[in-house]
């Protein structure tokens, strides 16, 4: 039986941030080193799991720490840290100092760790994985030396001199990560690793990336930069003073590539698994705590996302129709609702949604696709608290976005809300509505600007309470009249006395009979 924690690994990208793909690489390698253990292993995109132990890369970039009291998370920081790193935020680093952590470079840890063995360190080595089933010979490859990463002047005037020697240094144009650039990388002789931050650290996860791929790397060496003992055999290194003769004289030499290849051969051998026992038994012991101490009852969310996708919500509850979106919860708040309603899934785990305990909507992009506008808007009123907002964005109706979408099956613009504030009555709507609490035009590049430039909406509705007036209103055009069924206590007759008196008051032979059946007799 395996009694080993569910594990996932969690991405954090905020929206169209492409630069988050760069924790792909990590995030396979430890989906490999644990599923060698026998772990099921899942990745995602700013999604968490409520039935696994989470492993969370690029918290840096955003990461709300309420979020640990329902999830089960262990951070994995592959920032460089400390005096001469990083420029990081005070909240990653209290993030950091009051959560379980996972470092790829124990030189990090004193940043925001007292004690070294509190923080489990996670070698970053070779992936037989990424080994290419029919690598090119180093010596017909197109690409002298390749350049992966972000330009800064001393990485700059690095290239300049390599060039200056006749080399012709590669770099890409834009961001590119995972098998795209893996492509290229095992088109290239060789790839440059220079430091960028002062404190350099040693790109461990750009140089057992490239490494594994079957490409040799030469990387400089400075003085503060250590590395795991792995790449000392495996790399060809140079200092400062000898980049010129190096590259003028070596590169490019048959005896280059013989090095080349068996130093790509020795990184082979470099194995990390004790350590990633080690960690996966860390991640067992740390799950079940959390297990343990998280509160048990089921979450009541006060934040609704109608939508997943490329805007899904870390802490909402993001709700879609599409299973490709990877929402919290499959639901369709544009069909009939009844509340409360208790749901479960392994993403968030039991969820109960009550009426009137919700404090905003957001649907982005939502409402031009619903067939039943009005069973969506009635759902979405109930369910949120008086004083709750309904935050809509929906493409203009004079603008080309309002219909380029096949999907779309209308199109808004300032008059279509007036249902649900003014004449919320037409929808069956009594004791609330909605009033418009805010509104503008967005540009197609989603900024602000004037109606004439206008290719989005943005509305905010708000919940309130009907007046008396409007009540009366809802009465008069309303066919329900809206009263309440009184209750009625029935006589009874009391005792064999009341009943007989009763009966010789009503003879049968004469007890009125209809219109209808006096005319027969006659």
């Amino acid at each position: 039986m395996n009694t080993l924690p569910a594990i996932h690994v969690c991405i954090v990208q905020p929206m169209g941030y492409v630069h988050s793909l760069g924790f792909l690489d990590q995030s396979r390698y430890l989906r490999y080193q644990f599923r060698r253990f026998g772990a099921n292993v899942t990745i995602a995109k700013n999604r968490l799991r409520h039935d696994a132990v989470n492993f969370v890369l690029g918290a840096h970039l955003g990461f709300d720490p309420a979020l640990r009291q329902r999830y089960s998370c262990i951070f994995v920081n592959l920032e460089q840290l400390g005096d001469g790193g990083a420029s990081v935020s005070k909240a990653y680093m209290a993030l950091l100092q009051t959560s379980a952590v996972v470092d790829y470079d124990a030189a990090n840890v004193p940043a925001y760790a007292e004690v070294l063995g509190d923080v489990q360190i996670m070698p970053l080595l070779h992936a037989p994985y990424l080994a290419p089933k029919q690598a090119m010979e180093l010596e017909d490859r197109p690409i002298d030396l390749l350049f992966i990463g972000s330009l800064n002047p001393r990485r700059q005037a690095i290239i300049e001199r390599i060039e200056s020697t006749g080399v012709q240094v590669t770099l890409f144009d834009h961001a590119l990560y995972g098998p795209e650039r893996d492509d290229f990388i095992m088109q290239a002789k060789a790839v440059l690793n220079t430091p960028f931050y002062d404190s350099a650290r040693f790109e461990q996860a750009r140089v057992s990336h490239c490494l594994s791929l079957g490409t040799p790397v030469i990387s400089e060496r400075r003085p503060m930069g250590g590395h795991h003992p792995a790449f000392e055999q495996s790399v060809t290194w140079f200092d400062d003073n000898q980049l010129e003769t190096f590259f003028a004289k070596q590169f490019g030499t048959p005896a280059f590539f013989d090095d080349a290849r068996a130093q790509v051969a020795a990184f082979r051998e470099a194995d990390p698994m004790e350590a990633y026992a080690d960690l996966l038994a860390f991640a067992a012991g740390f799950g079940q705590v959390h297990h343990e101490r998280r509160p048990q009852g089921a979450w009541a969310p006060t934040l609704i996302h109608l939508g997943s996708g490329k805007d899904y919500k870390p802490g909402w509850l993001n709700l879609d129709v599409i299973e490709r979106a990877q929402p919290d919860l499959l639901l369709n708040l544009a069909e009939p609702l009844t509340l409360p309603l208790a749901l479960e899934s392994d993403v968030v785990g039991p969820v109960v949604i009550e009426e009137g305990s919700v404090d905003i909507i957001h649907a982005n992009n939502v409402l031009e696709h619903v067939p039943d506008l009005v069973t969506l808007m009635s759902n979405g009123l109930r369910l949120l608290k008086v004083g709750g907002e309904f935050q809509i964005e929906v493409p203009y109706e004079r603008a080309l976005s309002a219909w380029q979408d096949p999907t779309h099956v209308r199109a808004m613009n300032e008059n279509s809300w007036v249902y649900y504030t003014d004449w919320f009555w037409y929808l069956g709507w009594f004791e609330h509505r909605f009033e418009v609490s805010a509104s503008s035009y967005l540009d197609a590049s989603v900024n602000p600007c004037g109606q004439d430039q206008a290719a989005f909406m943005r509305v905010t509705l708000r919940k309130i309470e009907t007046t008396l007036q409007e009540r009366m209103q809802a009465r008069t055009m309303q066919p329900d009249l809206r009263i309440p069924d009184d209750e009625v206590v029935c006589w009874q007759p009391q005792g064999a006395d009341e009943a007989e008196a009763l009966s010789a008051q009503v003879p049968a032979s004469k007890a009125p009979r209809s219109r209808a059946a006096a005319a027969v007799d006659a």
